[in-house]
């Protein structure tokens, strides 16, 4: 039979005989160079040649499909899997659409604007020749000097289960078979952001009923919907690397949760196995381990191809493993129908569709509402245009690209060169110029840097602040202080900001502030003496125009906290689910409360709420439990309230956090216009987890507690019990 008449180039077999037939077919060098990710800017031409590896990472349009038509050029014609880390938007493609991180997204409490912004992404990739990004995260803020804070949905496990699955359904859409579509990847499993002092990838301290209880959920929930990939975690727990965990990625993963998809590693995690784990003394043998504990492909460790190989031919590893995760490697690309249409790219058609009005749309909604107002005194917000002559911005980030695209985009180094197009970006400064009225002065000063402590353009910010009404300050962090590897030891403001801040502060003038961060800062000693304090993340290219929005009352901020915010380092962590137990409520010389809690955020409306009802005050086995609140809108303007609810399991045989998240519900109301919030929390969510490590519903007093964050001055609360 030749191969023009082979079995897997028909199209109309089913995809486990087309797999079959072409496993068959194949040498032990070709199959190890289906486990093989290849990195698609370091001499493309040559690994393939060499290597026919599986998939490449980190090239897009015409470059990818120069090593796509290579790889079909091979011997038996196997497609490549292209990757890239379109991790909030297509974000290494200039000038496509770029959304805020990941944490900003998170302060929606939006499901429907995250898939909105995968269905985006998936279709602006689809026209540059990719079909994989990796996203989304599903990592636990634990804490806030973690260099990574930023591409997590926050601290709460039920949280990164409800936006990552949204996000997931956006990427992956109905069917893979679509050429709009691409994969999803679930990162990073499994732990990684349990840290020890913030430091990234360092061992994780976790036992297996708190990666239980708090960790898995999300991943679980991402493996049983359909998540077509799983990229294991850098780091350690209880002495074994993610990366060759058995129990994680095939015990569990693949045989319990029924995982069909693809593992593939982190960058280089089976190089690190050697030179920085010290697990083994020889590449052969972290190889050999990194395929027996059940990944499919290995990102970026060249030596893997021909060290798999030695350690097969040295009879360190069975030929039937590599057979297994080759299988489920050229079933996904069967899946994705990339035998029949390697999904070149479409320069031509994707200039209409990258970056269009309609996009950039959406990426403008999802900044408008991941805004969260800290603080507003006497209602300084919003502004009023009509009075206003005279406005001064200040602050390093005000005008600065990078801060409000934030990371994993063009200009930051990480995977390609290049900018976006300055047209495309609109900083704070950039919104406030556009929105203030005709006549109304606009005063810039960036005032000092953040990446060194130079004090000399703090002058120009003072005169700058005396000739304004107002004054809008924007500071925050960036990129050498946050990221992969850049964990910091503190979350005070750097640089020269807080000099800066002192300074502008004494001209009297009030203060609104401005954060563009990547993660929760220290304010203490500063929010007391600002008017107001907006916290707008990385708001990526429209940023500035939703903050002016904002900052004028076009739009009533609606945003919620995912992250709880400390008032010192010292405090961490301060994630609000954390297990009751310690002695005292605080420090000797400070409280244990957070500055800001998970859940917070105001608007520029108020709310009133009820009494929290529940329909049965005892229920049995398998009943749902029920329970309604009414939310009243008691202020002058339409606004949005994320209405939470919380589950308080009164007794149990295991120590348990005191409040857990389990719904939340949108409610938009105008001028006092009141609506009733219903809640059904199934049998199932009364669970928790036991000294053994399993999730049980034991019987007893619970308590549910429904308001506007999870401060427990904030919440309503209602009783029920559960009866044998």
């Amino acid at each position: 039979m030749t191969i023009k008449k082979a079995l897997y180039k028909n199209s109309s077999k089913p995809v486990h005989e087309r797999v079959e037939d072409l496993l068959s077919r194949m040498t032990l060098e070709e199959k190890v160079g289906q486990m093989v990710q290849a990195d698609g800017r370091r001499e493309p031409k040559k690994t393939i040649r060499k290597v026919r590896p599986g998939s490449m990472l980190q090239v897009l349009g015409r470059d990818a499909d120069k090593v796509q038509k290579l790889s079909l050029k091979t011997r038996l014609k196997i497609p490549l899997i292209l990757g890239i880390d379109a991790i909030h938007g297509h974000s290494f493609k200039a000038g496509a659409t770029i959304f805020p991180t990941q944490l900003g997204l998170s302060s929606m409490w939006n499901t429907t604007l995250l898939k909105k912004m995968g269905q985006i992404t998936a279709l602006e990739m689809s026209y540059t020749g990719v079909h994989w990004t990796f996203s989304p995260l599903l990592c636990i803020a634990r804490d806030a000097r973690w260099g990574r804070v930023g591409e997590t949905f926050g601290e709460d496990p039920y949280l990164l289960g409800e936006f990552a699955s949204a996000l997931i359904k956006g990427y992956q859409g109905k069917d893979l078979t679509d050429r709009r579509s691409i994969l999803a990847c679930a990162k990073h499993f499994a732990g990684y952001s349990e840290t020890q002092g913030g430091q990234d990838a360092s061992e994780a301290d976790l036992s297996l009923r708190k990666m239980k209880a708090f960790f898995l959920p999300a991943f679980e929930r991402a493996a049983k919907e359909g998540c077509a990939s799983f990229m294991t975690a850098y780091q350690a727990i209880d002495g074994v690397p993610c990366s060759i965990n058995k129990y994680l990625l095939t015990d569990l993963l693949k045989e319990e949760w029924g995982f069909k998809g693809i593992i593939v590693t982190d960058w280089n995690c089976v190089g690190r196995l050697e030179y920085e784990q010290k697990i083994y003394k020889t590449l052969e043998e972290a190889s050999a381990a990194a395929v027996i504990a059940g990944n499919d492909l290995i990102m970026s460790t060249p030596a893997f191809y021909q060290a798999a190989i030695n350690a097969v031919k040295a009879g360190q590893l069975e030929e039937s493993l590599i057979d297994e995760a080759c299988k489920r490697v050229l079933a996904l690309k069967f899946e994705l129908g990339l035998f029949e249409d390697p999904r070149f790219s479409d320069e031509k058609r994707g200039k209409k569709i990258i970056g269009r009005a309609a996009h950039r749309k959406v990426a403008l909604s999802c900044a408008r509402e991941s805004i969260v107002l800290l603080k507003n005194d006497k209602a300084v917000l919003p502004l009023n245009k009509a009075k206003l002559k005279t406005i001064a911005v200040i602050g390093p980030n005000a005008d600065d690209v990078l801060a409000i695209l934030g990371d994993w985009t063009l200009g930051t180094g990480q995977a390609s060169s290049g900018e976006h197009p300055r047209k495309t970006i609109v900083t704070v400064l950039d919104g406030i110029k556009s929105k203030v009225k005709k006549g109304c002065k606009v005063l810039y000063a960036k005032g000092c840097n953040i990446i060194d402590t130079s004090t000399e353009m703090i002058e120009e910010a003072v005169t700058a602040a005396e000739k304004a009404d107002v004054i809008v300050m924007v500071l925050g962090d960036q990129l050498p202080y946050y990221g992969e590897v850049k964990s910091t030891a503190t979350l005070e403001l750097m640089g020269a900001q807080k000099q800066l801040f002192e300074e502008v502060i004494k001209t009297g003038k009030p203060v609104i502030l401005v954060l563009i961060n990547s993660k929760p800062l220290i304010l203490t000693g500063i929010l007391d003496r600002c008017a107001a304090v907006i916290e707008a993340w990385n708001p990526a290219m429209l940023g500035g125009t939703a903050i002016a929005e904002v900052l004028f009352g076009e739009v009533n901020p609606s945003g919620k906290l995912t992250i709880s915010f400390p008032r010192h380092a010292g405090q961490i962590p301060v994630y609000y689910n954390r297990v009751p137990g310690q002695h005292n409520k605080n420090y000797a010389d400070l409280t244990q409360e957070p500055l800001f809690p998970f859940g917070f955020g105001l608007s520029y409306t108020a709310f009133s709420y009820g009494k929290l009802l529940i329909a049965k005050k005892k229920i049995k086995e398998g009943d749902t439990v029920k329970a309604s609140i009414e939310v009243k809108n008691t202020g002058k303007k339409k606004g949005i309230e994320i209405v939470q609810l919380y589950l308080n399991d009164k007794a149990t045989t295991a120590t348990w956090p005191r409040k857990i998240l389990k719904a939340y519900a949108r409610v938009i109301l105008k001028p006092g216009q009141k609506k009733t919030v219903e809640f059904e929390l199934p049998y199932e969510q009364l669970a928790f987890v036991n000294a053994a490590a399993e999730w049980v519903v034991e019987p007893g007093d619970f308590e549910l507690l429904a308001g506007p964050s999870s401060k427990d001055a904030d919440l309503k609360k209602a009783g029920f019990t559960l009866v044998n």
